[in-house]
């Protein structure tokens, strides 16, 4: 059964950010919310949250996942990003973009596209998924949470929790999110192609 945490959307409670910090630690999965909607999340290295994640959600290894960041510093540990790219990328930070890019060596293997080594990286700027990432020190592996029989992304925390009550460790509750995914712009051949067009204004990256 997993956990409902209720924390405060601007403000979370240290000590419940903690608790779900411990549990992602000890290779837990939970729900989270993001500035564009919830998203699923897991520590980097952990195996069988990616399985579970992979499960949930139907995806093949073509997915690409997402490196949830806490800030730009962090990001370029894990991702190439030369200059004009960097600029792009920089300016639309923190914000509801996904940015497919070149995978480091500091990306496991599995989390890339088996042919592109690439990987998605985005960074967000909502309060409660930033003091996750804060007390974590890592970003976390994190996919949408669109399940396969959905048009759209769950937006309600009790809804998950009822949903996947025994398929996740946590739900992270902080009420109204973002109701649409993250706009996907693809850097990875150095120049931006809009993959999908969601809450972020694609406009700034259209030649």
């Amino acid at each position: 059964m997993a956990r409902y945490v209720d924390v405060h959307p601007e403000n979370p409670q240290r000590r419940a950010i903690d608790q779900v910090v411990d549990l992602i630690k000890a290779d837990g999965l939970v729900a989270y919310p993001t500035d564009s909607c919830y998203a699923l999340g897991c520590r980097l290295d952990n195996k069988d949250g990616l399985e579970r994640i992979r499960q949930i959600r139907k995806l093949d290894d073509r997915h690409h996942f997402t490196l949830m960041c806490r800030d730009f510093a962090q990001l370029g540990q894990f991702v190439h990003v030369d200059n004009a790219v960097f600029r792009a990328v920089k300016a639309a930070t923190p914000g509801a973009y996904t940015f497919i890019l070149p995978a480091t060596r500091e990306v496991p293997r599995r989390l890339s596209h088996p042919k592109k080594k690439t990987v998605g990286a985005r960074i967000t700027e909502h309060p409660v998924a930033q003091a996750i990432l804060e007390g974590l020190g890592e970003p976390l592996l994190s996919t949408t949470l669109l399940l396969p029989d959905h048009a759209e992304p769950l937006v309600q925390g009790w809804e998950i929790k009822e949903l996947l009550d025994n398929m996740v460790d946590a739900v992270l509750d902080s009420g109204e999110c973002g109701t649409e995914p993250t706009t996907v712009v693809d850097f990875s051949s150095g120049e931006a192609e809009i993959v999908r067009v969601g809450a972020g204004d694609p406009s700034r990256f259209e030649r």
